[in-house]
């Protein structure tokens, strides 16, 4: 069965991104169509991007690199959870994503933000980040208001229609996933044989 992960994208104190998450999970389960599973940054701490190579080496040296990678690489597809900091989405999640370049590669992502305006700018972003490493970004998307969505920005309490498009947006989703499966080699992560001759990077 297909493998989606729930990716809570703040790792900030008193964070709602998990509230949001667990709201998408509960939804997507109910469908049967795959198997959806959070994936929290926070439970990973990651540092500020520390590997000497660039992702793309496949070479990683650091634990936390492995588990990330190892975690990752179990997934067919994503659902992005992301706040929106100003116009882009969080330093932690941008962060988490550059320490992987193979694992990301011929799956598929769909975008759930908030904030002020939807968080929409931030998942367009995302797009642009993800589009480099080969992940295939789905139009349907959900974005909640902090004014609309929210009581007292802190209580998430989503309009109806956002469950609708939620439904739109797993559709195409697990359908993208389930397509590009085939693209994909048996293992990924640090030890797949990605190519080893990359440029530097700063």
């Amino acid at each position: 069965m297909i493998r989606i992960g729930i990716v809570i994208g703040s790792t900030r104190p008193g964070r709602v991104g998990e509230d949001v998450a667990r709201w998408v999970q509960d939804l997507a389960v109910k469908r049967g169509d795959a198997e959806y599973e959070l994936v929290d940054l926070a439970d990973f701490a990651l540092p500020h991007l520390d590997e000497p190579l660039p992702a793309a080496a496949g070479q990683y040296t650091r634990e936390h690199t492995a588990a990330w990678s190892e975690r990752i690489s179990s997934f067919d597809g994503f659902v992005f959870v992301t706040p929106e900091y100003n116009h882009s989405t969080s330093g932690a999640l941008k962060n988490a994503i550059d320490f992987l370049f193979a694992e990301w590669s011929d799956k598929a992502a769909a975008f759930v933000s908030y904030g002020v305006d939807g968080g929409a700018r931030a998942a367009e972003h995302l797009r642009q980040v993800l589009g480099q490493l080969k992940v295939a970004d789905v139009a349907a998307q959900v974005t909640l208001s902090l004014y609309a969505d929210f009581e007292d920005f802190t209580v998430l309490r989503p309009a109806p229609l956002h469950e609708e498009r939620l439904t739109v947006m797993l559709d195409q989703l697990v359908s993208w996933a389930t397509a590009l499966r085939p693209l994909r080699v048996p293992t990924q992560g640090a030890h797949s044989g990605c190519p080893l001759r990359v440029p530097a990077q700063g």
